[in-house]
């Protein structure tokens, strides 16, 4: 395979080859066929899909997450999300707070199983998952139980009006990270909507507690491959390593090469990782 090869593979898969999603059902079948992408482009991760991408067409010139909210496309990529979030054909999630990951209903289990605390109706303890909880975090997750869906406006009413901005932000980041929260809508003036996962989809979370983190990490790897296709190690390592540990990809990466659902290819003199083709076996002839 060559590197042109490679990149134009990726690009017909990503949407990025002049034929961009424009309905729901576009967007629905990208989603479902890269399993995971990110909403903007990320310089640290240049080798994942993104939903603004498949949007536009095109990987060139796109905004990043901070400087999103000044281009057009940036609205009306987040509309079409917004359907499939309403539709539960797609989830959200937060990797360190600053970059939104896409996953399809189907892949959102597995990554369920890696980064929630497994107990998805009590409230989080002070410290669970690595994240250091706030007691406001704690109260915003009582009142979301209790009378979510809730805007961060509605949620500032039931705790407290003094709250600035960046403290409710910080504890719904604190809570988005381990799933105990999601954002479910998008209103125009009134900003995302928060509720509890277990009420918004308990099928979902059911599936994802019966996983094991193993199990978890050998489908989204595997699925990040069929979507680009090939990568280097590092860089599977690098989008992972966002939510669980670079050990436990490793180990994942090797269980599933000695599987030989994995196998190595070389492409423009590099080695690189990809799912290993299917052989369709060949129908012996019949002589007469």
């Amino acid at each position: 395979m060559t590197d042109q090869e490679l990149q134009q593979q990726r690009a017909h898969i990503w949407h990025t080859d002049g034929h961009p999603i424009s309905t729901v059902e576009d967007a629905r079948g990208f989603v479902d066929s890269v399993g995971l992408c990110l909403m903007y482009p990320e310089r640290s991760l240049p080798q994942t899909p993104t939903f603004l991408a498949a949007y536009a067409g095109s990987a060139s010139r796109l905004p990043d997450a901070k400087h999103a909210f000044a281009d057009p496309r940036t609205r009306e990529a987040t509309e079409l999300l917004v359907r499939l979030l309403r539709e539960r054909s797609a989830f959200e999630a937060s990797l360190n707070g600053s970059v939104s990951l896409i996953l399809s209903a189907e892949m959102f289990p597995y990554y369920y199983a890696l980064v929630s605390d497994r107990n998805p109706k009590s409230p989080p303890r002070s410290k669970a998952q690595g994240i250091m909880f706030s007691p406001l975090a704690i109260t915003a997750f009582e009142a979301i139980q209790k009378k979510g869906p809730l805007s961060k406006n509605q949620l500032r009413q039931m705790v407290g009006r003094e709250m600035s901005d960046a403290g409710l932000d910080r504890a719904l980041g604190e809570l988005w990270a381990i799933l105990k929260i999601t954002r479910v809508d998008y209103q125009e003036g009134e900003g995302a909507f928060w509720d509890v996962l277990y009420r918004w989809a308990p099928e979902k979370l059911k599936e994802g507690l019966d996983i094991s983190a193993p199990e978890a990490i050998s489908a989204l790897v595997s699925k990040y491959l069929e979507a680009v296709i090939a990568a280097d190690q590092q860089e599977v390592e690098e989008l992972f390593s966002r939510f669980t540990s670079r050990s436990k990809v490793r180990e994942a990466v090797k269980a599933l090469l000695a599987a030989r659902e994995l196998s190595f290819v070389s492409v423009a003199g590099r080695t690189l990782i990809r799912l290993t083709p299917i052989v369709e076996p060949q129908r012996s002839r019949v002589h007469g």
